[in-house]
This record gives C-alpha cells, structure tokens and sequence, in this order.
C-alpha cells in the first residue's frame, strides 16, 4: 500500500520525479567517474579475500576523492579569474558544472613529483559560512 501509494504520488508530482531525476544522474555521474578512474583490469576486482576487495574499493574512493578534490579547486581557480576579469558566471551555469571532469587527465603518462612545492593558500570567504549558518 505504501509502495503504491508513493508511486501514484511519483507519477502524479512532476517536481518530485525532476527530484529523483536528478539524484539519480547525480549517482550515476559518480559510479562512471569511478568505473573511469579504476582502469586497470577492466574493473574487475581479481582479490579473493574480502579484506583485499574492501582495500581496492577504498583506494579507488581516494584516487577519486583526490581527482574531485583537483577538479574543484582547478574550477575555482578559473570561475575566479573570470569574475576578476569582470565576467559575468551566472549561478545557473554554476550548478551545470561537474567535478567529474576526466579529458585533462592522463591516466597512463609519467609524472613528475616536486614534494619541495607548495600549494597555493586556499581562499575561504569564512563570511559566508557565517550567514548562511546564521540564516540556518
């Protein structure tokens, strides 16, 4: 009875299925953004033991986590820019944007590691934090 009675609330409620829609394309850009970032083997988990299985997974999360991470502040960096040059980037190509951005990385070059360079200083506006909590 509940199962029917959410489905005839799903199909009536246009707002409700956009919602899920939504939620659903957002789960789905993860799993492929995953599935593209475990290459190797062709995403086949070849351990047998579950401990072995629960590491490949978890390395996957943060070989993911680490891309996202690169991903947003790259994207960050630029949106900034552009507002600095006076451009205008409105709040609905914002929502648009994915940091589930793979053509600028190559899976499969050398790279070089300077562990002497350090990362530019984070930016934070603290302020609005402070509103938006306020407001909350």
């Amino acid at each position: 009875m509940i199962r029917t009675g959410f489905l005839l609330r799903y199909l009536a409620d246009q707002e409700l299925r956009s919602t899920i829609q939504a939620a659903t394309n957002k789960s789905e850009q993860l799993n492929h953004f995953l599935k593209w970032v475990f290459f190797g083997g062709e995403g086949v988990i070849t351990e047998n033991s579950r401990d072995e299985q629960r590491k490949v997974i978890k390395y996957n999360h943060l070989v993911a986590n680490c891309l996202i991470f690169h991903n947003v502040c790259s994207l960050t960096r630029v949106i900034g820019r552009l507002q600095d040059e006076g451009e205008d980037v409105p709040e609905a190509a914002l929502a648009c944007v994915s940091p589930y951005l793979t053509e600028h990385i190559n899976r499969f070059g050398d790279y070089v590691l300077n562990m002497s360079r350090k990362p530019p200083q984070p930016a934070y506006d603290f302020s609005l934090g402070a509103r938006s909590a306020a407001a909350g």
